[in-house]
């Protein structure tokens, strides 16, 4: 077991605020990762009685070794142990299969892009996780995320190119008060010291990416498994059929790679439009037509890839929304400058700037300065 080095914290400014081991109980998602592993650390040594959890979300296994949640869990056993503090597995793959995966298959159905991330910290993350945590009477749960919370509001993570707000603007505000987010006050960098001084197993590991369920895999190959082939025409935003599509699901706005239409030019039919030149070699997808099957493309960045106005719905309100605030409309976008009304439910978005591939069933999460405001999806834009 790691002995505490009560020093090597506090010059990152983290403070220790009970006896050792005589502080409130708190569950910790333990997902085999560095954050979570240098969280469960941070906790313990603050004095709080500290409790891992790893959850199982998604059981698939296959020969190829998509699903890595065993050795996650080895990860996460052995990091718990390092520290000295218990540690439990749950499986959730049933509450994740009905309120996540079925949610973001009904979505791409629908022809909508989903953010599965975000349902998954809502209902899942900060869920059943959050009713594990009072079953066995601990006050907070805690996890490696980069976010802040001050009195009582979601901030972003100090390291910006970190920050994991925008996936978090669904938390109520209840979950909220029941959250510690230990790392959310460090950079990366930081948190990947901490790990190596401590000799912490996962000190090195690379950070995940991308959706548990889908692995390394082609996102399309993944995707046939639930919707196989419903092909379609390709026309451009002038009616001249250019090709043929597998699945309007596959697809999604803006998008150039893997339209197997290249080599054509505007005057196959495309649209020139006055923000691109007219020997722009490349499709974009710019819209859906959902009722007739057909995937709408033109050469360039035309007009119709940009947004001045989305409409969000059933959008999340953490705090009260200010006439004048700032949006991201993806994760990673720099902030944008937008204005904003609303009917008590539904938001109104109104850009400063025109926005590229603003896509419907993705989410907009709205910012005040660090201050997060929440977030809603995106149901449909206008020009």
């Amino acid at each position: 077991m790691i002995v505490l080095q009560y020093t090597m914290l506090e010059q990152y400014g983290i403070k220790k605020l009970y006896d050792e081991n005589s502080g409130p109980m708190v569950v910790v998602g333990l997902s085999g990762g560095v954050d979570s592993s240098v969280s469960a650390y941070i906790l313990k040594w603050q004095g709080y009685r500290v409790i891992g959890l790893f959850m199982r979300n998604w059981e698939e296994k296959d020969g190829d070794g998509f699903c890595t949640s065993e050795a996650d869990f080895t990860d996460a056993k052995r990091v718990a142990e390092q520290i000295g503090i218990p540690y439990y597995s749950v499986n959730f793959s049933k509450q994740y299969m009905d309120n996540v995966f079925a949610q973001f298959l009904r979505g791409l159905g629908a022809g909508f892009t989903p953010n599965p991330d975000i349902l998954c910290n809502r209902e899942i993350k900060f869920g059943p996780f959050l009713d594990y945590a009072n079953k066995i009477g601990a006050e907070y749960i805690a996890t490696g995320h980069y976010c802040r919370v001050q009195n009582g509001q979601l901030m972003r993570g100090l390291d910006e190119t970190k920050d994991q707000s925008y996936f978090l603007c669904g938390l109520s505000r209840e979950q909220l008060s029941r959250v510690i987010f230990p790392v959310g006050g460090l950079k990366k960098t930081a948190v990947r010291e901490i790990a190596e001084q401590l000799g912490l197993s996962t000190a090195k590991k690379k950070d995940s990416t991308g959706i548990c369920f889908i692995g390394e895999r082609k996102f399309r190959d993944f995707l046939k498994t639930y919707f196989g082939n419903q092909p379609g025409v390709i026309k451009t935003l002038d009616g001249v059929t250019v090709g043929t599509h597998t699945g309007l699901m596959y697809y999604t706005i803006g998008q150039r790679k893997g339209l197997g239409i290249g080599g054509r030019s505007t005057s196959a039919g495309g649209k020139s439009c006055d923000n691109t030149s007219s020997v722009d070699m490349r499709w974009f997808v710019v819209a859906k037509d959902i009722p007739n099957n057909t995937l709408i493309v033109n050469n360039g960045e035309c007009d119709e890839l940009f947004t001045n106005q989305l409409t969000a719905i059933d959008f999340n309100f953490m705090a009260e929304l200010p006439k004048t605030c700032t949006a991201k409309t993806r994760y990673r976008q720099p902030d944008q400058e937008c204005i904003v009304t609303t009917d008590g439910k539904d938001v109104i978005v109104k850009f400063k700037n025109p926005q590229r591939a603003v896509t419907p069933g993705q989410w907009v999460v709205l910012y005040n300065g660090d201050m997060c405001l929440g977030g809603g999806q995106i149901k449909e834009t206008s020009r």
